[in-house]
């Protein structure tokens, strides 16, 4: 039977991006590119986001790309952001209909890619999320459709500082991450207890301190305990630079996740406790339930 460090080990594992699920990410993003270079005049696209600082989790959806646009189209600076969401969307929805719908600041497409039983999609990417950008220095401007304005954002700034707090947490910080966004994606939960899955990692900035403590099960129930703690405070972008993360979320959203990452540090307690009393087998099973299909039993 599986140790619980061996069992955190071979999920941390199993959530890690491999290379036939990079090369797929890459192939969309060249046929999303290929099909939008049609459209609109593109100077430049890349994969970003959650992907590219390596704190994405599986199964592998809603992944980010940038469109940044030439200066030919710079007229959409001075139109109100639905007006450039609403284009991509027209164009988009051309090649993939309904498969293409529209958000905030994206527009979400989707391959029609479904994970199995055990979140497995044969190394396949379902979605992507394709982000009008414009650059603006060394800092990009998007849409924000909510706010009715350009927002900036700079996607180095967010991964300078993941490598960093990664390095300063013994490279288990990023593991960490997964795990708990992955978590947050599990369907028992109905909608994302915690939304956006990016304010999990701006959290995780400050809430995972103090370095590595060699075990999972006891870091995972201490950072269950500090976000469900901190949820309800404002959580800055630490670009500097766009609003809040923690805007995407109001009162009773915030209060809703702070009730469920309560009861996750309790399952997590719980499943420590089966491993206090010698009672490994329920602990795997504990924590199976607590994450998801990915966790292994064996």
């Amino acid at each position: 039977m599986l140790t619980i460090d061996e069992a955190f080990r071979k999920f941390k594992s199993r959530l890690e991006l491999n290379d036939k699920e990079q090369a797929n990410a890459s192939a969309r993003q060249k046929e999303v590119r290929d099909y939008l270079d049609c459209k609109f005049e593109i100077d430049r696209s890349f994969l970003t986001g959650s992907y590219a600082r390596w704190t994405k989790t599986k199964p592998l959806k809603d992944v980010d790309i940038f469109f940044v646009l030439k200066g030919s189209e710079d007229d959409y600076l001075s139109k109100a952001p639905s007006v450039i969401l609403t284009d991509f969307h027209d164009a988009l929805a051309e090649k993939y209909g309904n498969n293409a719908r529209k958000q905030n600041r994206s527009i979400n497409v989707d391959f029609g890619v479904t994970a199995d039983s055990d979140d497995n999609t044969d190394y396949r990417v379902i979605s992507v999320d394709v982000v009008p950008a414009f650059d603006k220095g060394d800092n990009f401007t998007i849409p924000d459709n909510e706010l009715g304005k350009w927002i900036e954002t700079n996607p180095t700034i967010h991964a300078e500082k993941a490598v960093n707090a990664h390095q300063a947490f013994s490279n288990e910080w990023k593991g960490l991450v997964r795990m708990v966004k992955y978590w947050n994606n599990n369907p028992k939960h109905g909608e994302k207890p915690v939304k956006p899955s990016f304010l999990i990692e701006v959290m995780a900035l400050e809430c995972l301190y103090g370095g590595w403590g060699g075990s999972f099960d006891r870091e995972m129930q201490g950072f269950f305990a500090t976000l469900g703690d901190r949820i309800l405070d404002e959580w800055p972008d630490p670009a500097g630079l766009g609003p809040a993360i923690s805007d995407g979320m109001d009162q009773n959203r915030k209060s809703r996740a702070r009730s469920l990452l309560q009861a996750a540090e309790r399952e997590a307690t719980m499943a420590i406790d089966h491993v206090r009393h010698g009672r490994n087998g329920d602990a795997l099973k504990a924590w199976r339930e607590l994450f998801g299909p990915m966790f292994p039993l064996s």
